[in-house]
Formats: C-alpha cells, sequence, structure tokens
C-alpha cells in the first residue's frame, strides 16, 4: 500500500510541475504528458508537428517509457532524428484502468531517472 501512496505522490508532483509549466491553469492529462515526454526523446521542441508526427510522438515516448520495462529496445536514429524501436515482449493483455497505471509508474521512473522528482 505505501508504494501506491508513494506512486500517487509522486505522479501528483509531476502532473503539476507540468501543468504549471504548459499550461495556463489546466491539469494536464495522462495523454499530454506522454506527448510531451515524445517531444523531450525526439528533441525537436520547437517544431510544428503535423497528426502523424503527433502519434508517432506519442509512440516514441511509450516505447521509450516501456522500454526498462523489458517491453521494447531502442534501436537506433534514423536520418530525420527520429528514435525507433523494437517490441522485445507484448504486453500482457490489460484492462485499461492497469494500462493507466503502468503508465504512469513509468512516467514516474522516467521522471526519477531524469532527475526532475525525488
Amino acid at each position: 500500500m505505501a508504494l501506491d501512496i508513494q506512486l500517487k505522490n509522486r505522479w501528483d508532483e509531476i502532473v503539476s510541475l507540468l501543468s504549471k509549466k504548459f499550461t495556463d491553469g489546466e491539469t494536464l492529462e495522462l495523454d499530454a504528458i506522454i506527448y510531451l515526454i515524445g517531444i523531450q526523446e525526439l528533441g525537436k521542441v520547437a517544431k510544428k508537428f503535423n497528426k502523424d508526427d503527433k502519434i508517432n510522438l506519442m509512440h516514441i515516448a511509450i516505447c521509450r517509457l516501456l522500454e526498462p520495462f523489458g517491453y521494447y529496445k531502442f534501436e537506433y536514429i534514423d536520418a530525420d532524428g527520429w528514435p525507433h524501436y523494437t517490441l522485445v515482449e507484448k504486453l500482457p493483455p490489460l484492462k485499461p484502468g492497469e494500462q493507466s497505471v503502468l503508465m504512469k509508474e513509468a512516467i514516474v521512473q522516467y521522471f526519477l531517472e531524469n532527475g526532475v522528482v525525488d
């Protein structure tokens, strides 16, 4: 139970930090945070992205976030600077709530690794 509380506290800290930085008082949702991580991983912050790029950014983020869990492996960065990952292990069937918890755990881990939260 203590781990659940710790995850919730860290998640709330990340949401608050990113919401303050990137919105005008709105609270960022999970998908928006995944999108921001995709931009961070791509490293092209100032560029405008089309709909396909936005989907690809979210894919990059998900791959990067789930890499430490053994689901994806980084392969290379292409000529346009986009990272590519290979699926190592299929995700188990998860209910929507379980998917959210997994992604929140992965995001918290990502921000811990990058020294953004303690």
